[in-house]
């Protein structure tokens, strides 16, 4: 009998750790060729309006090269995304169809506990290039999104940030603290640096920071 008891202790103590246990991914990948892309990266330290969020979307036909690195860890509740890419536009046609479609790429980067999103948006690109490094982290030592990118684009480009209080006022509104709206169609070269910060607070489950 006592043994039934220490084996059924034994597993619940197991079942219990891991259920604590840190979940971490990471993948790194290369991916080249001729043809039709559509890819989605998503990932999330926690669900709901809480924690960091990380999406992206990619779509298009012709020639590409992508180099991109993903790290996601929800103990520590932060994000790293690094890509190295290129994407020039033609039709490609094959036994099952004909591939028409411009390139679109769409990263989406929210930070619930710094209250932070920015989003990078190139769409209808004939020819793009771009470098582009996100960290994004929440804890009791920081609260930080911080991004970097660079680019060449053929295309339409949407860059944007937006800052706000992570905790409502009296009126019970998220107070915001400033904002970055950039729009362009054309041929551009764009270099952005962006560092949102928040050294206190703590958001709620209202979602009042959707993709800019």
């Amino acid at each position: 009998m006592r043994r039934r008891t220490g084996a059924a202790l034994l597993l619940a103590i197991m079942l219990i750790g891991s259920a604590a246990a840190a979940n971490y991914i990471f993948e790194r990948s290369v991916i080249k060729g001729v043809g039709y892309r559509s890819h989605e990266l998503v990932g999330q330290t926690a669900q709901g309006y809480a924690g960091q969020k990380f999406a992206e979307r990619i779509s298009g036909s012709g020639n590409f090269d992508d180099r991109t690195e993903f790290e996601l860890d929800v103990s520590g509740n932060y994000i790293n995304f690094t890509q190295d890419a290129s994407f020039d536009y033609f039709p490609v046609s094959y036994q099952t169809g004909t591939f028409d479609r411009k390139w679109t790429d769409k990263i989406c980067v929210i930070n619930y506990d710094a209250g932070a999103v920015v989003t990078e948006s190139y769409t209808d690109a004939e020819s793009l290039q771009k470098s582009t490094e996100v960290r994004t982290i929440g804890n009791d030592s920081a609260r930080m999104t911080e991004v970097q990118l660079s680019s060449n684009v053929i295309g339409v480009a949407h860059i944007g940030w937006l800052s706000r209080e992570t905790e409502t006022n009296s009126k019970g509104r998220y107070v915001e603290l400033g904002r970055s709206v950039e729009d362009l169609t054309g041929v551009f070269s764009i270099e952005k640096y962006i560092q949102l910060s928040n050294c206190s607070g703590n958001g709620t489950r209202v979602d009042w920071l959707p993709c800019f």
